[in-house]
């Protein structure tokens, strides 16, 4: 009798272990990628030129929460793309310059993982990150700031000129461009290894039973058709597909010239509520709910969407440890604050 119960116990065993390692590889058939676990891997990834240092990283912090870079003083990378709250700001459209909520009605997408995206902005029209950084400071409604004052503000403090001749050498141009690049280069450390990313590299134990079972669900459903890769999402895909987006109306943004919209990550999406590019959702699970109606015509019942939003709780990561740097005294030279 015991012996029949052990072999009964084994069989259980040995059918559950099938059944995580038949899912493993039917994410990886439907394109899901897990952020590579080996220091050296990951590296090459977020790192393909070889520009990664870790003065430039210490270099690019402190830009990235530094406000003198906004016209005003005010506004830092930070103030959009908070580090402490998933790489976001929390309401649906982002606020800049003059405290206005931008004129499009754009949400703030997560700079968390942001590397792995094809494309940067909701329309993709930025290939990387350096190049990323250049928009806001210079856009009216976020930072306000030409590059000229960017530059003036930044050489007019001798800790930053002496910080970034020994990130790039004594001969370095502190220019605009080198300042965006800079930021750019610490961005490119904020990745957020997570269990999913365990699961995928065979450990099946990494997810409980629940998510497993709504991973299985996001598979069948078709959402990898664009939530795909290592970000699971950051492609540029159409949008709408299958119905009108019902929250259309809330802003202007109508995607690039071919209708084109860059998807989100759902790396971490428990924690960039609200969702879409106008953040008019703020429920995940009405989130999922619409993209299967407006992207896949289906209509994803009440029970479906919350174990699919259950999986999304694996993909919450490991976020790097930022403590917030002391930055540099102003001097006398600086060009003033100015609100208008």
């Amino acid at each position: 009798m015991r012996l029949i119960q052990y072999m009964g116990v084994s069989l259980l065993a040995s059918s559950l272990l099938f059944g995580a390692s038949d899912l493993m590889e039917k994410a990886t058939k439907a394109g899901l990628k897990p952020i590579p676990n080996e220091k050296e891997a990951l590296q090459k990834l977020i790192d393909p030129k070889g520009m990664i240092t870790p003065e430039r990283v210490e270099l690019g912090k402190k830009l990235y929460f530094e406000p003198r870079l906004s016209k005003s003083g005010l506004i830092s990378c930070n103030t959009c793309h908070n580090l402490g709250m998933g790489g976001v700001d929390g309401v649906s459209a982002a606020v800049g310059h003059k405290w206005r909520a931008n004129p499009h009605h754009l949400n703030s997408p997560t700079v968390y993982n942001a590397v792995f995206f094809d494309k940067q902005f909701w329309d993709g029209r930025s290939p990387d990150l350096e190049n990323q950084a250049q928009g806001p400071m210079q856009a009216a409604p976020e930072m306000a700031a030409q590059p000229s004052l960017v530059e003036a503000r930044v050489k007019a403090m001798p800790t930053y000129v002496e910080a970034f001749k020994k990130a790039y050498g004594k001969e370095v141009k502190v220019d605009f461009k080198t300042i965006t690049q800079t930021i750019g280069l610490f961005e490119r450390t904020l990745v957020t290894p997570s269990r999913f990313d365990a699961f995928l590299q065979e450990d099946e134990n990494a997810l409980t039973d629940e998510e497993k079972e709504g991973l299985k669900l996001f598979i069948d459903m078709g959402c990898t058709s664009c939530h795909t890769g290592i970000a699971l999402g950051g492609g540029m895909r159409p949008f709408p597909v299958a119905q009108p987006y019902k929250y259309a109306n809330v802003g202007d943004f109508k995607g690039d010239k071919n209708g084109m919209v860059k998807t989100p990550t759902l790396r971490n999406i428990t924690q960039t509520a609200p969702y879409f590019h106008n953040g008019a959702i703020w429920s995940l699970k009405e989130a999922v709910q619409e993209m299967g109606r407006t992207q896949l015509g289906k209509e994803i019942s009440d029970k479906d969407a919350e174990k699919i939003v259950t999986f999304f709780h694996a993909l919450d990561g490991k976020k790097p440890d930022v403590a917030y740097p002391q930055l540099p005294t102003a001097t006398e030279s600086m060009p003033k604050p100015d609100m208008n």
